[in-house]
């Protein structure tokens, strides 16, 4: 099989070790996993196969389509989108609807129920029922298994916090659901209260770092890309489109098979940087669709063929590049071979 010039890193005792510490600070509560977006761009299916592994027994999708892909792996998913009329043919076993509108809660009711999932507004202003609706009895008779909302401000210091949390708790016993879930990753930093019975972390299980209990999160996924020409630059030449690096010294350059095609953006043109061992090389010139220029004065045995490595620690290069988390990591496009280590 021939590789790509493109390639993640997938570091597998890295994921599980984030999903366990994770667990640990969700308390008492179980701790899920948000697996959508093609596992926050890493591969859903391998994502989802090493945490189960490791215990994890919540999954969390955008859409049905998200959830068939996983649909053979055996695992317990809840698709966050809810429920479309579109959605109704191709149910696969151990898949939730997460219900967030009065049409989806009869849509459901219509196709015959069973386990399901409710989301409800307080205060992001985006999916959900609200808790007006649950409290006027709209979700009786439905078989609940998670009662769910989500934060708007939970890596900020912000009064909402506190009211959302009020919000969702004042629902408890007004439904049949079995489970109530609040905390995503920044949530199950504020502590016991916003636990409830599941936490439901996303970017922290990849090396996403927002709060200080996140200290210990590890990196997961680390960008490497292959060389396709090194060759000498002289004093006062410029490199790449519209000459916005220009040689201050003769110097040695690689290009790389990488661009902003793959996720490696503009915003990188002179500032990301590549590693080869210790050395670090940094970006020159702009970063074009296909193509990514370094300096590797630093390294001078790296030759055509070999490979360097991106800096990319997700709070470092978010406040590089001015994206954030969940930019830099679902960005990264299909050109890349995921190869789990």
């Amino acid at each position: 099989m021939t590789t790509a010039p493109l390639r993640l890193r997938l570091d597998a005792a890295a994921l599980v070790a984030n999903w366990r510490l994770l667990a640990r600070l969700s308390g008492t509560a179980a701790c899920g996993a948000a697996v959508k977006a093609n596992g926050y761009g890493l591969g859903a299916r391998g994502v989802v196969q090493r945490l189960a592994a490791a215990g994890c027994r919540d999954f969390f999708v955008a859409s049905w389509a998200e959830a068939r892909d996983l649909a053979d792996l055996g695992v317990t998913v809840s698709v966050l989108h809810g429920l479309r009329a579109e959605d109704l043919a191709d149910r696969p076993p151990h898949v939730r609807p997460v219900l967030g509108t009065p049409e989806q809660v009869q849509r459901w009711r219509e196709a015959g129920g069973g386990a399901c999932d409710v989301m409800v507004d307080t205060g992001m202003n985006r999916l959900g029922v609200s808790p007006a609706q649950v409290a006027a009895g709209l979700l009786d008779g439905l078989a609940i298994e998670t009662l769910m909302s989500h934060l708007v401000s939970a890596d900020e210091e912000v009064d909402l916090n506190a009211r959302q949390l009020h919000a969702f708790a004042a629902l408890a016993g007004h439904s049949s659901a079995r489970r109530l879930s609040l905390a995503n990753s920044s949530g199950l930093a504020l502590g016991a209260d916003y636990h409830f019975d599941l936490t439901r972390p996303g970017i922290a299980l990849y090396g996403g770092r927002q709060r200080a209990p996140h200290a210990g999160i590890a990196q997961v996924v680390t960008p490497e890309a292959q060389i396709l020409q090194r060759r000498r630059v002289t004093a006062g030449e410029t490199i790449g489109y519209n000459a916005t690096y220009t040689a201050p010294r003769d110097m040695e350059v690689a290009i790389l098979n990488l661009g902003y095609a793959d996720g490696y953006l503009r915003c990188f043109s002179n500032k990301g940087r590549a590693l080869a061992g210790d050395a670090v090389l940094p970006v020159v010139g702009r970063v074009s669709m296909d193509l990514t220029a370094i300096c590797v004065d630093a390294a001078p045995t790296l030759a055509e063929g070999d490979w360097v490595s991106m800096a990319y620690d997700l709070p470092e290069t978010a406040a590089l590049s001015g994206l954030s988390q969940y930019e830099l990591i679902t960005g990264l496009g299909a050109r890349f071979d995921r190869v789990w280590a």
